[in-house]
């Protein structure tokens, strides 16, 4: 079974019916009860009552259908600084009065040295977390912005994310994010849009249904083989052939919930 990193690669692929099936899971059980399932983006339950709304245009749905919002687990009000020795640092200006402590918050926020930084003056900052996403068919994931959903205040920077395919190379994400005017606050309340993952198919439409699935001793496995790949490699892409050739056949196995759960 040949999954492959290139769509270009099954072009002489027999063509799969029904949507793919995209699982996610956490890779953290502690306290996992504050991260939010993705959700689908969805405009059609507004305005329908026009038969030219845009919320009914078929070009409006196809683009949400690949999009799943992912909310922010916990309050976020930051502040930009500098210590003595002029080294870059978050304050958390919630201070006490925040809904996460101050330490938690430094095992999930940091910034990225100063030497990685894209853009000369620009702070990187990541936060770590736990969702991964995975496919047994190919699947390329993008972390971008949440464009469909309106800020009231705008963010002192801008969201980067990636893309890369979920069927080999699935692993937990990291939020990014360039602070450009760190003169301003960053401030992210708990449910707020955080990102969305978008999903490529083959063929291109073909829908996506997202579920979350168990996590077995192959996908464990599995991932143990390409962690930490980017502490020894500049390219992990150069690592995908790599991978899928060690990769067993399923790794996605939809969580079945008792009755009444979920």
């Amino acid at each position: 079974m040949r999954l492959s990193v290139n769509f270009e690669n099954t072009r002489d692929a027999p063509p799969s019916g029904g949507p793919v099936t995209v699982g996610w899971f956490l890779t953290e059980k502690k306290a996992g009860i504050i991260y939010f399932p993705p959700e689908r983006v969805r405009s059609a339950d507004l305005n329908r009552t026009h038969a030219k709304s845009a919320s009914r245009c078929p070009a409006v749905i196809n683009l949400e259908s690949r999009h799943f919002l992912i909310r922010c687990p916990f309050d976020l009000h930051l502040g930009f600084v500098r210590d003595k020795d002029g080294k870059p640092a978050l304050r958390n200006l919630a201070g006490d009065q925040g809904g996460i402590r101050s330490n938690k918050l430094r095992d999930k926020l940091h910034i990225t040295d100063e030497r990685e930084w894209r853009h000369a003056g620009v702070p990187t900052i990541q936060l770590s977390l736990p969702y991964v996403f995975v496919a047994d068919e190919p699947v390329y994931m993008s972390q971008i912005a949440p464009f469909m959903h309106y800020t009231r205040e705008p963010m002192p920077g801008t969201i980067f994310g990636g893309r890369f395919p979920i069927n080999v190379w699935p692993r937990p994400l990291m939020w990014a994010f360039e602070w450009h005017d760190t003169e301003k606050p960053l401030k992210i309340s708990r449910g707020d849009p955080l990102f969305y993952a978008m999903f490529e198919t083959l063929p291109q439409d073909r829908g996506v249904s997202v579920v979350e699935t168990e996590v077995t001793q192959d996908l464990t496995d599995y991932m143990d083989l390409i962690s930490g790949a980017v502490n020894y490699v500049n390219q992990t892409f150069s690592l995908f052939e790599a991978a899928e050739a060690r990769r067993p056949a399923q790794l996605v196995s939809p969580l079945k919930r008792p009755r009444g759960e979920g």
